[in-house]
C-alpha cells in the first residue's frame, strides 16, 4: 500500500466501515492536513469515538497500529499541503511553543535520520563522485541554496561541477551532454519541483548516474536514483526543514574531500594566498589567528 494514496484507499474501504469508522474515515479525507498531526486520543474526541475505534479504523485500513497509519498519513500529504495549508498548522500556538517545536523536530530529523542512513550506500555515492568525469547538481526552489552550498564545496574538490539554474538556459540544454561517465546529483523536498524530477528523468536517458536526496521511498526523486540518500525535512509549517538535508550535504563533502585531500589541499593553498592578497576576509580575521597561533592576547 506504500505507492497507494491514502485517501483513496480509505474510500474504497468506506462502504464496509462501521458508522464510528466512517466518522473518522469522513473527518480524515476532510480534513486531511489537521489529522496527520493529531493522536489517536485527539482524533477520537473530535469526531466523537473512542480512541479503541480509532485504532480498529487503522486496522481496517492495513496497519499494525495507528501510529504507522499516522505516518503514512503525514508522508502522503506533505506533498499535497498548500503553503497556507501549511501555515496553519502552528496557528495559535506561544512563542516559547513555536520554538520548542520546531527544535525537537529538527533534532527527531537528524536522529531519524542517522538511524536509518544506509552507510555502504553513502560511501557508493562518494565513489561515484570520485569517479566521475563531471558532476551535475540540481536543486530549485526551497532546495536551491542546498544545491548551490554544496556546488561552492564541491568546486574546491573537483574540477568544475556544475549547477544547474533556471536561467536564460532550459536544464535540458545545460544537461545535454551529459553521459555513463556523469554524476547528476538532485535534491528536492515537499512540495516536489517537477522541475527538478524532470531535469533528473532527462540525464537518466541520457545514461548519467543519478544521486539524489530526499525524505523518504514516496519521493519521486527516489524511483530515478541509482543511490538515494534518505533524510528527513519534517517541519510542521509553510516551511521546510533543511537541517538534516545540510548536515547529510557537509558529512558528504567532507568524506569527498577526504578523498581527494591531495587535491582539496592544493586548491586551498593557492587560494588562501590568493584571499590575503585580495583582503577578500575581514584583516581582524587573520590578526586573531596570527595572535591565537602565537600564543598573543
Amino acid at each position: 500500500m506504500e505507492n497507494m494514496d491514502l485517501i483513496e484507499h480509505i474510500q474504497q474501504k468506506f462502504p464496509r466501515m462501521s458508522k464510528g469508522q466512517k466518522a473518522i474515515a469522513t473527518f480524515i479525507m476532510e480534513n486531511y492536513d489537521k489529522a496527520a498531526f493529531m493522536t489517536a486520543g485527539a482524533l477520537g474526541r473530535t469526531v466523537g469515538v473512542s480512541e479503541s475505534t480509532v485504532v480498529r479504523f487503522a486496522c481496517v485500513l492495513g496497519y499494525e497500529g495507528y501510529p504507522k497509519l499516522q505516518k503514512h498519513l503525514q508522508e502522503i500529504i506533505k506533498n499535497k499541503l498548500t503553503t497556507v495549508q501549511r501555515l496553519n498548522l502552528m496557528e495559535g500556538l506561544e512563542a516559547d511553543k513555536i520554538i520548542d517545536t520546531v527544535l525537537k523536530m529538527e533534532i527527531n530529523n537528524l536522529k531519524t535520520t542517522r538511524q536509518d542512513l544506509d552507510i555502504n550506500m553513502f560511501k557508493n555515492v562518494v565513489d561515484d563522485l570520485v569517479k566521475a568525469r563531471r558532476i551535475f547538481v540540481i536543486g530549485f526552489r526551497s532546495s536551491a541554496p542546498l544545491a548551490q552550498f554544496l556546488v561552492y564545496y564541491l568546486s574546491y574538490i573537483f574540477e568544475s561541477p556544475q549547477l544547474i539554474t533556471l536561467g536564460t538556459s532550459d536544464i535540458y540544454a545545460q544537461l545535454v551532454h551529459v553521459c555513463h561517465e556523469d554524476v547528476v546529483i538532485g535534491m528536492g523536498f515537499p512540495r516536489y519541483s517537477n522541475q527538478t524530477v524532470e531535469g533528473l528523468r532527462f540525464a537518466k536517458r541520457r545514461g548519467a548516474k543519478i544521486v539524489t536526496i530526499t525524505d523518504n521511498k514516496i519521493s519521486p526523486l527516489y524511483e530515478l536514483a541509482d543511490n538515494c540518500i534518505l533524510t528527513k525535512s519534517d517541519m510542521n509549517s509553510f516551511v521546510d526543514s533543511l537541517v538534516a538535508p545540510l548536515s547529510i550535504i557537509n558529512a558528504l563533502i567532507i568524506m569527498a574531500g577526504l578523498a581527494r585531500k591531495d587535491y582539496l589541499v592544493e586548491n586551498f593553498s593557492v587560494m588562501e594566498q590568493v584571499w590575503r592578497e585580495k583582503n577578500v576576509y575581514a584583516k581582524h580575521d587573520f590578526d586573531f589567528m596570527h595572535k591565537d597561533q602565537q600564543g598573543g592576547e
